[in-house]
């Protein structure tokens, strides 16, 4: 089994950072995931690889909501704290970054995960489905809602964004 567990691991290791965004915290999830692998077993009809995705997602689940708590903590300390040129621009920065997860924290998780797997991971379809436990017309349409809705919550941003900056509200045909 750890055998098989190696051969899957850059495959398991883009997938986590797909999934976290960040090289750290991907090998954190990566060893979370190899560990409850190791220590678990894996059912008898299950595939090894969709398995292992299975795990790395769930743990990844449990891991984002922790810590979801614990940043925003952070960031409201860090924005009370910085008053610089630089910190402005920092903070500007940031603020777009927490603009584009908070568009994609937005996406119901099984939109999250489909453009996970297909679009980072470079799954199929089929292979996505499969991970899922769907059909592959689900992943097919999930894809397709999840790109549609960040479109529009990052178009939505940028038009409010720049009502705010001018003063007023935006002019919507």
């Amino acid at each position: 089994m750890k055998q098989q567990i190696s051969t899957i691991l850059p495959a398991l290791r883009r997938f986590a950072l797909s999934l976290c965004g960040n090289v750290a915290d991907a090998d954190d999830l990566l060893q979370t995931t190899v560990e409850r692998l190791l220590t678990r077993s894996v059912p008898d009809n299950a595939e090894l690889i969709a398995w292992a995705f299975k795990v790395c997602r769930n743990a990844w689940i449990d891991e984002h909501r922790a810590r979801k708590v614990r940043e925003n903590a952070v960031h409201n300390e860090q924005l009370q704290e910085s008053t610089s040129a630089d910190d402005v621009q920092r903070i500007h920065n940031q603020l777009e970054l927490n603009q584009v997860d908070a568009a994609i924290e937005q996406l119901p998780n099984e939109q999250r995960e489909a453009i996970a797997l297909v679009a980072i991971q470079g799954l199929s379809y089929r292979e996505a489905a499969e991970i899922l436990e769907v059909p592959t017309g689900t992943i097919m349409s999930r894809l397709a809602r999840a790109r549609a809705k960040l479109a529009e919550l990052l178009q939505h941003t940028q038009i409010a964004d720049s009502a705010s900056n001018q003063g007023g509200a935006p002019y919507v045909h």
